[in-house]
């Protein structure tokens, strides 16, 4: 989806900028779009076929993202492109031209105007995300919250989330439910929970307190990296951006396989949390996702950082 173009401005100069040459500008923009292409290969097919996929609907409904979003690449703020001829940047939001050292023209994120407009929600996402790199990470939820969504649902005659069996069936879930300690942190995963569920939940997030809750366990508050990336546009550069979902989409498949549903239709093997066995498993695969997203939560709080420099020296 194009944006909608600035109103015209007198080309200027980016002090201290990185220059891009054409022939690197546009190796990269090809390679980001074949990258972003193989990474939502599966969900696109599907979409095509007119099928529901119920473990990578997730990335593009919860996340209301297309692909033709993931596949523009931006090479994020203090970065000049050498311009093309009627260059489609221009036309895109938040970019200008300016003066190259040689005389050439070159497009840039215009910093000052983008945080003109979304200062807030950048300086948001650099708290939250700080502060939630800044914590230890939990790893004893074994994944309930997605248990906690569908249990008593049967006796209440609600239809769950997805359209797939239950992989214990109603009694088997609800067991699972009540055997357990639930103890989500995440206000986006909470919120979700059935009526009877929310008072089972140890603690009480909000979105209030999300800023102070939020924690590098937690796999959907690692998802949501992808959710920030794409909440700061042209301000995150795309090897970011498809860092971020690339991540996500490999927590996703974790999610389902740990959650109560039987998700073997999508050749995906359970992670039967039930057991002593799939505990052992969920908490080593959420480790691994911890470690990698505490990785891109310092590139995202780097590039947050660049944008506000950025528009400083503007």
């Amino acid at each position: 989806m194009t944006s909608p173009a600035l109103a015209p401005t007198a080309p200027g100069r980016a002090p201290g900028a990185v220059v891009v040459p054409a022939p690197e500008r546009d190796a990269r923009a090809r390679a980001h779009a074949e990258r972003a292409d193989g990474l939502t290969a599966v969900w696109r097919a599907a979409h095509e076929r007119g099928e529901a996929h119920a473990i990578e609907d997730f990335l593009f409904t919860y996340y209301p993202t297309r692909p033709g979003q993931l596949r523009r690449w931006h090479p994020g703020p203090g970065v000049v492109l050498e311009a093309a001829p009627d260059d489609e940047r221009l036309g895109w939001r938040w970019y200008r031209e300016v003066a190259l050292p040689d005389g050439g023209a070159g497009v840039t994120l215009d910093a000052a105007a983008f945080l003109a407009e979304r200062g807030d929600a950048v300086r948001y996402v650099r708290a939250l995300v700080g502060a939630t790199a800044a914590r230890p990470g939990t790893f004893g939820c074994f994944g309930l919250h997605e248990w906690a969504m569908v249990y008593r649902d049967a006796e209440r005659g609600r239809d769950h989330r997805h359209p797939l069996p239950l992989r214990l069936g109603h009694d088997g879930t609800d067991a699972v439910v009540e055997g357990h300690r639930i103890t989500c942190s995440h206000f986006d995963a909470f919120r979700f929970f059935t009526p009877e569920a929310r008072d089972r939940n140890q603690l009480r997030p909000s979105r209030e307190r999300q800023p102070a809750m939020e924690q590098p366990g937690c796999l959907h508050a690692n998802m949501d990296l992808y959710k920030w990336a794409m909440k700061l546009g042209p301000a995150v550069p795309g090897e970011l951006l498809l860092d971020c979902f690339e991540l996500a989409r490999d927590i996703r498949y974790t999610d389902m396989a740990a959650s109560p549903y039987d998700v073997s239709a999508y050749g995906v093997e359970a992670v039967a949390i039930e057991t002593p066995e799939g505990k052992a498993e969920y908490v080593r695969r959420q480790r691994g996702f911890a470690e990698r997203a505490q990785v891109l939560r310092a590139r995202l709080v780097a590039a947050c950082d660049t944008l506000l420099d950025a528009a400083d020296v503007a």
